[in-house]
This record gives C-alpha cells, sequence and structure tokens, in this order.
C-alpha cells in the first residue's frame, strides 16, 4: 500500500529490508517486527517487535533432550565421544539465529552443571554465524555441530540431514535438534516420512525434537518419531502485531512482546492449550 500509516514486517532476510526501514524511519512510519526481528536494522526504524522468545524456546528444546540423553553424556570420553546436532535451515534470519544460539548455550549449561564433565570437555563446531566469542571450542568429549544446509532449498536441506545420518555411527550422534519447520521437512525426506526413526529402526536411538508444526512433524510425534516439539503461538503473533501497529499509529507508546511458546508430544498434543496451535 502507498503511504501506509503503520507496517507489520516479518523479514525472511533481514538484509534485504534495510533501505525500506531508512525510507520508513525518515517518513516516521512506525514499523512492527512479527515473527522474528532485523538484527541490524537502522536505529529506531523498529518500533517494537511481536515475537516468540526464540532463544528460550529453543533452551526448552535443549533442556527435553538433555534429560534424555543426559547418561551418554556423562559417559563420553576422548575415546568414545559423542555428538549433537542442531539444524539450521540459515545463518541470517534473526529468528533462526537466536533458536540455534538459545539450544547451544542451554546445552553446554547443563552440561556443565549437570555431569561431571565442564565446559573444557565441549566443542561448539560448524557454522560460524552460531559460534560464540565463549562458546568452549576445544573439547573432545561432546561435539555440538551447527549444521546450515548450502541454500534455503528442500533438496539442500535433505542433503545436509542425510549426511548427518551417514555419520550417525561413527560421530555417536545422540540427538539432533530442527529449529524450524523447514529442517524438519529435510530430515523427515531423509528418514522416509520419519520411519527410519521408529523404535525398531535404523535411527531408533536418536533423540529428535523440532521445531513448529505441520502435518508431516505431528504426524513425527504423535508416533513417537521425535521426541517432541517446540510450538509457537501464531496467532497471538499475528494480533499483537496488529495491536502494536495501530497503537504506534495512535501515538502510544509500545514495547517488545513475548508471545510465548510450549514443548509438544505424544502425550499432550491434543491437550486444548496445545492443539489450537499446532497448524497442517
Amino acid at each position: 500500500a502507498k503511504n501506509p500509516v503503520a507496517i507489520a514486517l516479518a523479514a525472511l532476510n533481514t538484509s534485504s529490508v534495510l533501505d525500506q526501514l531508512q525510507e520508513t524511519k525518515s517518513k516516521g512510519i512506525p514499523v512492527i517486527g512479527f515473527d522474528s526481528g532485523v538484527p541490524e536494522a537502522p536505529a529506531g526504524s523498529i518500533w517494537a517487535n511481536a515475537s516468540t522468545d526464540n532463544y528460550n524456546a529453543a533452551g526448552l528444546a535443549a533442556e527435553k533432550m538433555f534429560a534424555q540423553i543426559q547418561g551418554k553424556i556423562e559417559a563420553a570420553s576422548q575415546t568414545n565421544p559423542v555428538k549433537i546436532i542442531v539444524l539450521n535451515q540459515d545463518a541470517s534470519g534473526e529468528s533462526l539465529l537466536s533458536r540455534g544460539k538459545g539450544f547451544r548455550d542451554t546445552m553446554v549449561k547443563l552440561i556443565d552443571e549437570k555431569t561431571s564433565l565442564s565446559k573444557s570437555d565441549i566443542k561448539v563446531m560448524g557454522n560460524t554465524a552460531y559460534i560464540a566469542s565463549d562458546s568452549p571450542t576445544s573439547g573432545k568429549k561432546v561435539f555440538i555441530e551447527m549444521v546450515v544446509p548450502a541454500s534455503a532449498a528442500m533438496t539442500d536441506a535433505t542433503n545436509s540431514a542425510q549426511a548427518v545420518l551417514n555419520k550417525v555411527a561413527s560421530d555417536r550422534v545422540l540427538g539432533i535438534f530442527c529449529s524450524n519447520e523447514a529442517t524438519v521437512k529435510g530430515l523427515l525426506a531423509a528418514t522416509n516420512d520419519g520411519a527410519t526413526l521408529k523404535s525398531n529402526a535404523t535411527f531408533k536411538d536418536i533423540i529428535v525434537i523440532g521445531y513448529d508444526a505441520g502435518a508431516g512433524q505431528k504426524n513425527a510425534v504423535r508416533n513417537g518419531y521425535f521426541l517432541g516439539s517446540i510450538t509457537q503461538d501464531p496467532y497471538s503473533i499475528g494480533f499483537k502485531a496488529v495491536e502494536l501497529a495501530y497503537k504506534a499509529y495512535k501515538g502510544e507508546k509500545v514495547a517488545d512482546v513475548h508471545t510465548g511458546a510450549k514443548f509438544y508430544d505424544k502425550t499432550n498434543m491434543d491437550d486444548a492449550d496445545i492443539k489450537g496451535l499446532l497448524y497442517d
């Protein structure tokens, strides 16, 4: 629309909208970020965000996975190391970066605090966008690999998942966290829609946690192929974004709103407070 009084923005590629944000800022048009933020936005161009706290939501996934693999982590050694995989669709979207970092930091903290191992035993490796300056990078007992496909194309997501699965035995992979629906779809494609994750199949011992929903992911959770997944509240995200945009247009003060996230598995996915959040 020409000359909007406010804009609600969900940027898949945050760097692609920087010029437009500079223009909205110069014109005094309120912009509300929703679903994901714009980390490199010109100062003052984003008035507020309505979104999931992606960092903490992914941290919840790490907590759920750690509870299942703690014993195997405890038994890890330099001669028998273990690996945890984080599949991220890209290394540019703020929501995905926050999820990857939230899972990474929480898993590192849990290993350091809840096992006899320490940060010096952990190595965070893989895509450099997901390795912080304070991330442990020299350990030889637990490897946390941050995987990013060559592109956002479905074929590349599947290829990356397949490459991980090809090394499950040799790398002693304990768990895989898929940080969005696209990486979930890639993993499902590489596992025959989850068939090889069944309790009596090739990858039965891998703990998988997804993010968001979708028919395939819901089926994987319901059948126990995945331990579970993290769901956002898409209705609240959209509602709050429009509400914030209207308030900004009316001259009211606005601030960031976190819209919540929940872990769902086969035992609770039909509960009233979860079911309505799970789209097909």
